[in-house]
């Protein structure tokens, strides 16, 4: 909000004189632009802030500035603070386009017609200790129409004086810049989600190697005990708190956008079906659950264990919905095709009968560790939305407060053949394969480097290790016998994982190489090869299950 001048403060100012003495006006002078939209575009210096007129009536409608004010699309009104709760007394006919009243409607009333449930009073008190100082005064704020419908509205009000100084009317003009305002806001959310993500991927390189050593040293000192011992079961619930704590990083990678998918060519009837148990058991005995699927449903192409997780929390937050019980029902429809001219699109819609949202609830429920819940870390539709996005769909949401809600994930239909991923159905190498491959290691981060040293040499794997991509080319040049390069992605402060990549491709033609990161932002795509890829933090079973898938291949 910005304001304008008293008139005391006016008393030592230059004025603007027009029409002979008709009317005198002091210039705003670069005052009063605190509206967030500027019609002028800079610093307005020559209109006027308020105005003293002579005549101050409001009778004559004959002349040519009568005509311009009812032309205009710029809606202004006038009201008159001399009469009983300074109604208004002159409306033009962009005012009445802009807000669907009738002239009659609002003649005579006071502007606080256009206020509304959301309307910010705090926005509402500083226009009106403005107007009882006499000021100009700039804002931006939220309206109702005749209709209910809400707009935001650049308004700006200045004060008409006579020549004695006595206040005569007030005059406003107003602006819906509710397009804009949705585009601004809708930047910042972007900007906002786009930070807490960078800083996510950024975190989650670290926090992954420290659960790659914790985990990996816990599953060695089981495998030391025999799974037997006082320790045992100590160490398995230390194991099992650590990949919680890796669940909550991928939750917050899917929320990022930055997490690896392994997307599959798959029908979402039977994938529902097949999973069905557990939702049943998800909801609770007060929670009924049905499936009303479409026959014939189109498969598309996702990764269905992050869709599960996706269903799962949307169905979590639809039995939270309804502490009394009720109906959930999960529904697959066939639609037409978007935007980008694809086949079709494939919709799981879950309803519930529950609670509903508030809209300002309903704006800000993706976000975030935004929660209305008292326990619960506000990750759980943020993770639901990353992964629909990222898996080229789209999420939807409608709620109505005492009715329930509505959540529609949409996928876009995959009419290609699905071909399995690279060593997906490779059989286990044989015990003497791995007795005489030998592993180059490549890992800046000394205790995850060790770990994997170990788990390797533990399968009778022959073991070099180098701390950089550019030590790991050093052991290449000086002739070192190499079966397959394990490297990390993420390496800090040198050469990373994919530039080792291509270097190793250009002098070592066809040998394989496996490449391991916490997340990954379209790496295969962004590169233009096909990677094997292993995500961390990694249990040994998973390492050996991909080096063996390899081996045989590139050996072979």
């Amino acid at each position: 909000m910005a304001t304008g001048s008293t008139p005391e403060e006016n008393a030592g100012k230059p004025l603007d004189i027009q029409g002979d003495g008709q009317s005198v006006g002091v210039p705003a002078s670069g005052e009063v632009e605190g509206s967030a939209f500027n019609p002028l575009g800079n610093p307005g210096e020559k209109h006027w802030q308020a105005g003293y007129i002579q005549e101050p009536g409001l009778e004559d409608r004959g002349n040519i500035f009568f005509a311009a004010v009812e032309m205009t699309r710029m809606p202004m009104i006038v009201t008159d603070p001399r009469q009983p709760d300074d109604p208004i007394v002159f409306a033009n006919r962009a005012f009445l386009d802009l807000t669907l009243y009738d002239e009659q409607d609002i003649v005579g009333r006071n502007c606080r017609l256009l206020q509304g449930p959301e309307t910010n009073r705090d926005t509402v008190a500083e226009v009106r200790n403005a107007l009882a100082e006499r000021r100009a005064v700039a804002v931006d704020i939220l309206n109702y129409k005749a209709d209910g419908t809400p707009f935001w509205n650049a308004l700006y009000i200045g004060p008409i004086f006579d020549r004695d100084g006595e206040l005569l009317y007030f005059f406003a003009s107003q602006m819906d810049i509710t397009q804009r305002r949705a585009s601004e806001q809708s930047s910042m959310q972007a900007q906002k989600m786009e930070a807490i993500g960078q800083l996510t991927a950024g975190m989650a390189h670290d926090f992954n190697n420290l659960l790659q050593v914790i985990n990996g040293n816990l599953e060695l000192a089981l495998l030391a005990l025999n799974n037997t011992g006082a320790a045992a079961d100590p160490i398995r619930r230390a194991q099992r708190a650590a990949m919680k704590a890796g669940k909550l990083t991928q939750q917050l990678l899917t929320f990022a956008r930055k997490q690896r998918l392994e997307p599959k060519r798959v029908n979402l009837n039977a994938l529902l079906v097949e999973f069905s148990e557990l939702l049943v058991r998800t909801l609770g005995d007060r929670v009924e659950m049905q499936l009303d699927l479409k026959p014939g449903l189109p498969s598309c192409k996702l990764d269905p264990t992050h869709f599960e997780m996706a269903l799962l929390n949307v169905l979590i937050n639809a039995r939270d919905a309804m502490p009394e019980g009720g109906r959930v029902r999960v529904s697959t429809t066939v639609e037409a095709g978007g935007a980008e001219g694809g086949a079709g699109q494939v919709a799981v819609c879950i309803s519930d009968e529950g609670e509903g949202m508030a809209p300002d609830v309903m704006r800000r429920a993706t976000e975030p560790f935004f929660t209305t819940k008292g326990p619960g870390t506000g990750l759980g539709l943020a993770m639901v939305h990353g992964f629909v996005q990222q898996s080229r769909g789209r999420l939807e949401i409608d709620s109505t407060p005492g009715q329930g809600t509505t959540v529609r994930m949409v996928f876009p239909v995959d009419g290609a053949r699905y071909a399995s991923a690279p060593g997906e159905d490779a059989p286990d190498a044989a015990a003497q394969e791995s007795a005489k491959a030998r592993i180059l290691v490549v890992e800046d981060n000394e205790d995850v480097r060790e770990l994997a040293e170990t788990m390797l040499e533990s399968a009778g794997y022959a073991v070099v290790s180098a701390p950089s991509g550019e030590q790991a080319l050093n052991v290449l040049d000086e002739g070192a016998e190499i079966d397959l390069v394990f490297t990390d992605v993420m390496m800090p402060g040198g050469m990373n994982g994919l530039q080792l990549a291509d270097h190793v491709r250009r002098r070592r033609p066809g040998t394989p190489i496996l490449v391991t990161t916490g997340y990954m932002d379209e790496l295969p795509a962004a590169r233009g090869q096909r990677l094997d890829i292993l995500g961390k933090p990694y249990r040994q079973e998973d390492l050996l299950a991909r080096v063996r898938a390899i081996l045989p291949a590139s050996n072979g």
